[in-house]
């Protein structure tokens, strides 16, 4: 009977049969166009990146447009209109005059590095006589505040994800709940604007140091847009957890907090561990609060109370003013390609392996 009730709902209901596979042809197609629109993004990416190793006419461009030199100017040129004379010499005694002529002295030649030397040397001076594109100082800025977002930023959420779940009333925990998710959706903008104005004078004030912008500010900042994205995942795997495991916990003795941090916790991992991740992704591509917050100076310093320069904000900071199709503008892209690599290897790892690791250590599955 089961066969035949597409066949006896369309010779009743022929109208509503057609609405169906309207419906199902829409769902289809949107799904079929946003899968094509993401590819054709990252199609775009590489080819513009790819541009920087197979391609000789980006350096061409660089050099010339960066040369600084101003193009004359004579807009009648076309015209018969006279060209303007140089003045002459001017000397009415019609004496020869002795002068010191300055000895031109030829300037040395600059340093001519191949490509991949220099974009693993430890300069970044896109804007210089001779480009310098050393990316070691955007990795070890782009490193330094992702890793002081989550030092800052994960015991907090995973800390409070834990209080939400088990140690709060269920009234309370649907009035906090949300009000922390909808941190989640706070403009970066306001964050990196608290953190220039407030958060940097803060920091500067309590350690003493010579730089209000610097990748501690950053990374609080990091921290506080992190945050709300780690609490809400974490806190939906802690309560995914079979209430028996607390129940079997607390009648064998344990408290409620031991209960919390040595049975529901562990059991939880692999969903707080996923939570951690797509907090660190988000602080590693997260764009204007490190333009904001981090001083942006590409300097290949390992102290937090240093300016840096992050990934993402060199290419938010760089992209609107570089010269299409140079090399400075393929570069720019190839940053995007390696960050678009990190959080792919990133989900990819944590999906194929950690996750099952741990899911059988905790859980036996």
């Amino acid at each position: 009977m089961s066969k035949l009730d597409p066949l006896l709902r369309y010779l009743l209901h022929p109208s509503r049969r057609k609405i169906d596979v309207f419906a199902e042809t829409l769902v289809k197609g949107t799904a079929a166009t946003s899968i094509l629109i993401i590819l054709l993004i990252f199609f775009f990416v590489f080819r513009e990146a790819s541009s920087l190793f197979f391609s000789d006419s980006p350096q061409a461009t660089s050099t010339i447009q960066s040369s600084g030199a101003p193009s004359e100017y004579n807009p009648d040129s076309s015209s018969d209109a006279p060209t303007a004379q140089a003045p002459t010499e001017y000397n009415p005694d019609g004496d020869t005059l002795e002068l010191n002529k300055p000895v031109a002295v030829a300037a040395p030649e600059p340093e001519k590095l191949s490509l991949f030397e220099n974009l693993f040397s430890k300069i970044w001076q896109p804007v210089s006589s001779v480009p310098k594109f050393g990316i070691l100082p955007l990795i070890v800025g782009t490193a330094k505040t992702t890793i002081i977002a989550i030092l800052l930023g994960a015991p907090l959420a995973i800390l409070a994800a834990l209080n939400i779940t088990f140690f709060v009333p269920a009234r309370v925990r649907e009035i906090v709940k949300p009000a922390i998710e909808m941190l989640a959706n706070f403009p970066s903008v306001v964050i990196g604007f608290f953190c220039l104005m407030d958060v940097a004078t803060l920091v500067k004030a309590t350690f003493d140091i010579d730089f209000r912008l610097n990748a501690l500010t950053g990374g609080i900042g990091l921290a506080i847009a992190v945050t709300p994205i780690i609490f809400t995942v974490a806190e939906d795997a802690l309560s995914t957890v079979p209430q028996s495991y607390r129940q079997a916990s607390l009648a064998l003795g344990a408290t409620e907090w031991q209960t919390a941090y040595r049975v529901m916790l562990p059991a939880a991992l692999p969903g707080v561990f996923a939570a951690v991740l797509l907090g660190i992704g988000r602080a590693f591509g997260e764009t204007m609060i490190a333009l904001m917050a981090t001083g942006n100076a590409p300097m290949m310093s390992f102290g937090i109370f240093d300016p840096s320069r992050t990934f993402a904000a060199t290419i938010g900071a760089e992209m609107g003013e570089v010269i299409w199709g140079s090399e400075h503008y393929n570069i720019l892209f190839f940053l995007g390609v390696l960050l678009f690599l990190f959080t792919f290897s990133l989900n990819a790892i944590t999906e194929l392996y950690v996750k099952k690791r741990l899911m059988k250590k905790f859980q036996g599955s």
